[in-house]
């Protein structure tokens, strides 16, 4: 019965690093205006058990972006140095919305795996009760 849940682990993982990545893309693009902010990166990497990669993922620890701080010209800004700059954000809002609909796409696509290896499971199980 193990090998009848491993498709649907595997697809809810993919569901749950993605929608990580998600949360981490909509915290970026709410900080896109907050001085200093960096970028937070997701990665995935591949689910162990027992020492051995099982064909799941997970979602790494958010890492900062390490690129530049733009400098911004505005003497009236608090935070504002003597020469009137202040480092803002270095998020990029065409990425975030580019990285946005790759993880809802890449969800969407895992979430139609759980529901058809779901639904084959119960075919399986509706011929064996036969």
């Amino acid at each position: 019965m193990d090998q009848l849940s491993s498709p649907v682990q595997i697809a809810a993982s993919g569901m749950r690093a993605q929608a990580t990545r998600l949360r981490h893309v909509a915290e970026n693009i709410a900080n896109i205006d907050t001085p200093g902010y960096r970028r937070k990166l997701v990665s995935f990497d591949p689910a162990r058990q027992s020492g051995r990669a099982n064909g799941m993922v997970e979602a790494s620890t958010p890492r900062l972006d390490r690129s530049e701080l733009p400098e911004i010209y505005d003497p009236a800004h608090p935070m504002a140095d003597q020469r009137g700059f202040y480092r803002g954000s270095n998020v990029d809002l065409v990425s975030e919305i580019a990285d946005s609909r790759e993880a809802s796409r890449s969800y969407e696509a895992n979430l139609r795996m759980f529901e058809q290896s779901r639904q084959m499971s119960q075919s399986l199980l509706d011929l064996l009760r036969r």
